[in-house]
């Protein structure tokens, strides 16, 4: 009878074991493959299915989207039509209300009163006006500060309550800015000029003088005597006394602001 052998028993154990451990490992790495196969196919499927989703969605809020500013361009050109006829009305109402302010300006039961030298500037300032294209304002009023303020202001707040847009510094000028080129830029968006003649206007002052200079090139300017005479001005100025003006010495501020409302107020 052969004897044990314990150490070739052993040998052949592990040997045995090890081919287990490796069939199994073997068992295992398929397993392993296979679902991360399946897990790999899923998730191509899950990521398939949600750009589409997702595409879907986009192309719907695009498509919402697009009907929304079809939307909002026709109301905003509802809008735009509605405010053009709106003001298209307003225009004509004031171009109305202009002309028939106009036509009993001049007409003979006006209560306002030209003498002739008055109604022939305006008559001239009108016939001059009425050429010259559109412009930001009617009038560009100049005046000195120190004794003409007050009227000024009042013969503008007057005029705009009929109806003229006038450029008056302590409105148009812009703090920080040059106020020499805003006063000429103020000048040349003029359709005409209003020179309101005082004491300290007379007197020559820079700023006068250089409004004074610009709206003597115009043949719509509109001399305004307050507290001078027109003695005053002829020994200011050899020009000036050709032109006829209103003197708040004769007329109120309120019936001044009428008759130079309608010589600069185009029909």
């Amino acid at each position: 009878m052969a004897r044990f052998n314990a150490n070739e028993f052993n040998r052949k154990l592990r040997e045995a074991q090890r081919r287990v451990v490796q069939q199994v490992n073997q068992k295992i790495d398929q397993i392993n493959r296979a679902n991360k196969q399946a897990v790999d196919n899923h998730n191509r499927k899950v990521d398939a299915h949600n750009r589409k989703v997702v595409s879907e969605f986009n192309s719907q809020v695009r498509e919402l989207e697009r009907r929304a500013e079809i939307r909002r361009q026709r109301a905003i050109a509802d809008l735009n039509s509605s405010i053009s006829d709106h003001n298209r009305r307003v225009q004509v109402r004031d171009r109305q209300a202009i002309a028939e302010l106009n036509r009993q300006l001049r007409s003979a039961t006006s209560t306002v009163r030209y003498t002739e030298p008055e109604r022939r500037l305006a008559d001239r300032v009108h016939e001059a006006v009425a050429a010259i294209d559109s412009r930001d304002y009617d009038s560009f009023l100049s005046y000195a500060r120190i004794d003409g303020h007050a009227v000024a202001a009042e013969l503008r707040e007057s005029l705009e309550e009929r109806g003229v847009a006038v450029w008056f510094d302590e409105v148009a000028i812009v703090p920080g800015r040059s106020q020499s080129l805003q006063m000429d830029a103020g000048l040349r968006k003029a359709r005409s000029g209003i020179a309101l003649l005082t004491p300290a206007y007379l007197a020559g002052r820079f700023w006068t003088e250089r409004e004074l200079g610009a709206l003597l090139s115009k043949n719509t300017l509109i001399p305004v005597l307050h507290n001078v005479t027109f003695d005053d001005v002829k020994q200011y100025s050899g020009i000036l006394p050709d032109l006829a003006g209103f003197s708040t010495s004769t007329d109120s501020i309120a019936d001044i602001a009428q008759k130079i409302a309608a010589a600069v107020l185009p029909d």
